[in-house]
């Protein structure tokens, strides 16, 4: 063996600490990205606005607004159903903006994040 032992060149010249670096940086960016996502609102309507939800980026929802001229007790099933849709266009919006800063940040890579 020759003297000083192995010394691999690596991942194309990027030192380890280099490669720590990066990896710092993207993840110091991924949480401040997480941080603005919980905090942003997404709303959505449904029944031409007569139901409008609004979910967190933490995907909870925090407002159900119904227009009080959409109540007809007759077709309770109707309400329920517009209900429904708003929240879960709200959640796919927040879905949504979640996948594409997650794809800024990872330049398009899927990560399995």
């Amino acid at each position: 063996m020759a003297k000083g032992g192995f010394r691999g060149g690596g991942y194309g010249g990027m030192n380890q600490a280099q490669m720590m670096k990066q990896a710092q940086k993207m993840q110091q960016e991924l949480l401040k990205m997480q941080q603005e996502l919980e905090q942003a609102e997404y709303s959505a309507a449904a029944g031409g606005g007569a139901v409008t939800a609004t979910v967190s980026g933490k995907r909870e929802l925090t407002a159900l607004k119904i227009d009080p001229e959409t109540l007809d007790p007759e077709d309770v099933e109707m309400l329920e159903d517009m209900v429904i849709a708003a929240v879960n266009e709200a959640l796919r919006k927040a879905e949504d903006s979640a996948n594409q800063n997650m794809s800024k940040l990872t330049g398009g890579l899927n990560l399995g994040l």
